[in-house]
């Protein structure tokens, strides 16, 4: 077969086997060009392959991040899984560590229950007419303000009624054609979030667990009025539609009705493990 690489795929932002986000992890990859670690991430042909580094820039590791279509700058559930895994293999320790990515030198804090990721510099837009969102998503209402907002990669924020989101029918070319990565179609009852993520500008369909869509959600829900100065912890449950069941901790501080910090965590099952062939 010839050099091969091992791998694991792990379920992130769940706590069992089969729900949560699948992830696959290839290690040892720092030779391989971005058209080889590209090429792995169509074979595994998950929502995102994660390839843990060598770091030439203080962090612990450098972790570059591909779904099946583009390379990622930062992603939630790639980046708690990653760390899992390195841990469960003695490559780093419980504690404070430091990951490289697209987005900048980010902290983690792992333990051998979960882990949680600090996300990027937040960013937003001033509210947008909600038409486009409201046609990509298949509805003619918007409850609050719709804007853009991430911590590394942004997303568009629509808030429905938690009846209405069984009943979202995503045009993903029109999705795409918001610009950023995706639609985040969510519900809030004030402490916690439903919610749904078509993350079509990463070439990703509807995605069971986001990470990066949980932050930016706090970012979003923060300049919208809607949560405190502070440090504010909501949860957010995603994936149930798609039969894949996920939780995301997160929290958002905010200083004068600005977002300056976001994290988000949660648990990582181990499911299979294995050796891939280099491309």
């Amino acid at each position: 077969m010839g050099p091969t690489l091992a791998y694991e795929v792990v379920d992130v932002f769940t706590d069992r086997a089969y729900a949560g986000n699948p992830l696959a992890v290839v290690l040892d990859a720092d030779e391989l060009s971005t058209a080889q670690l590209q090429a792995l991430a169509q074979e595994f042909a998950l929502s995102e392959t994660a390839f843990p580094v060598r770091a030439d820039d203080g962090a612990d590791y450098r972790l570059r991040i591909f779904t099946p279509a583009i390379e990622l700058p930062f992603a939630g559930h790639p980046s708690v899984g990653a760390a899992d895994v390195l841990r469960r293999l003695g490559r780093i320790g419980t504690g404070r560590v430091v990951q490289s990515c697209g987005a900048g030198l980010l902290p983690l804090d792992v333990t051998e229950d979960a882990v949680t990721l600090t996300g990027g510099p937040a960013s937003w837009s001033e509210p947008l007419d909600p038409a486009a969102a409201l046609a990509a998503a298949g509805f003619d209402v918007a409850l609050g303000e719709v804007r853009t907002a991430g911590c590394g990669i942004e997303f568009t924020y629509l808030q429905v009624a938690p009846e209405d989101l069984a009943r979202v029918r995503a045009d993903l070319p029109a999705v795409e054609a918001l610009g950023g990565t995706g639609l985040c179609v969510y519900a809030w009852d004030g402490k916690t979030a439903r919610a749904r993520v078509f993350a079509a500008g990463a070439g990703v369909g509807e995605d069971p667990a986001t990470g990066s869509a949980a932050v930016g959600l706090g970012v979003h829900l923060v300049v919208s009025g809607l949560l405190p100065d502070g440090e504010t912890a909501y949860d957010v449950t995603q994936g149930v539609e798609m039969g894949r069941p996920s939780l995301l901790r997160c929290t958002v501080t905010a200083e004068g009705g600005r977002p300056v910090q976001t994290r988000v965590g949660g648990s990582v099952v181990p499911i299979a493990r294995g050796e891939i062939r280099v491309p």
